[in-house]
This record gives C-alpha cells, structure tokens and sequence, in this order.
C-alpha cells in the first residue's frame, strides 16, 4: 500500500522525475509521457463516470478500470525487472481478457455499425468519446516506447490500451441505449 505523508518533494523542481527503480529521468522522457498520458486518460475516466447515471454496471466496470491503469502506470514506471527489490507492479493477460469480455458482453445487445459513430449522444458516451481518444494516445506512446531500444514494456501493457479503448467504444454505444442514440457520420452531408 502507499502511503502518503508529504505531497511536494521538490526533487522535480530542476525538470526531472523519478521512476519505480530510482532513476532519474527528464520529464519530456518517453517513458514518462506514456504513464503520464496513461493517467490522463484515468481521469477522463473519471468525468466519464460522473455522467453514467443510472448504469450501475457501466460504473463498476469504468472503477475497475481506472484501478487498472494505476497498475499500468506502475508497470510502466518500472522499466525493469525486479529493480526494487520485490515482485514488479504488471498488467497481466488476465485483465486484458477481462476486458474482451466485457466488451463481448455489451456487444451483443448492440446492432451492427453502419457507419462510424460520432462523439456524442449523451454526456457518458461522449465523455467515453475522449477517453478512448486519450487511451488511443497513450497506446500510441507505449508503442514507440518499446520500440525505443534499451526500453522494456510488457505486451500485456500495449494489449490492454488496445483493448481499453474498444471497450470505452463499445461502452459508449451501450451508454447511448445499446446505439440507438449513436450520432453517426453521414459522408458529404455538408457539401
């Protein structure tokens, strides 16, 4: 468990972070805009579920997830193995799978996609609309950092952002009265 006492360090004031490990990084670093736009992305989850009313379903799902990207966040603050001293902080395949079930699970009371949806609807599904925007971002990120050389990410890290973003998508449209409510794109409409 975390424990808190004192909020401001002031060892970032000079413009460096640190990581799980120790070590000292510059704040523009990859590996630090990855977790920090995996957290962006955690508290658009937030506003998302201030909007999910009447879903009691909807918002466990969205709190398990929020939960989630605090362990992502942690995996990805701990570029390597067992550099502190204990068993790492990881994303496992199991809560991906989670995930895809989930998303299977709403999926079925949804109708076929005659055309690509538009953020919109209600406030959770657009709110959702952003989230799965910022979560597209951050996967976006944690790709690049593996590909980085000298860089380790876990693939189960870079499934679950795949994932995740499906899933505020599907949820969207479940929000949306199972995509009765969907706002869809209508191609030339304002020509």
């Amino acid at each position: 468990m975390v424990a808190l006492t004192r909020i401001y360090t002031r060892t970032g004031d000079g413009g460096r972070t640190g990581l799980a490990s120790g070590d000292r990084r510059p704040k523009y670093d990859l590996r630090i805009d990855a977790y920090g736009t995996v957290d962006e992305t955690n508290a658009t989850i937030g506003l998302a579920r201030l909007h999910t009313g009447g879903s009691p379903d909807s918002d466990a799902m969205l709190g398990r997830i929020q939960n989630d990207l605090f362990d992502l966040g942690a995996d990805l603050a701990t570029p390597e193995s067992g550099t502190h001293g204990g068993e790492d902080l990881r994303i496992l395949d199991s809560q991906v799978e989670r995930l895809e079930r989930e998303i299977d699970g709403m999926n079925e009371r949804i109708g076929p996609l005659r055309s690509f949806v538009l953020p919109g609807g209600s406030a959770a599904a657009a709110h959702l609309h952003l989230s799965r925007t910022v979560c597209r971002r951050a996967e976006r990120l944690v790709v690049a950092l593996a590909d980085k050389p000298g860089e380790m990410v876990t693939p189960a890290a870079i499934k679950y952002l795949n994932r995740l973003s499906d899933h505020l998508f599907v949820l969207s449209r479940h929000l949306n009265g199972d995509g009765r409510d969907d706002v869809l794109w209508i191609p030339g409409a304002n020509r």
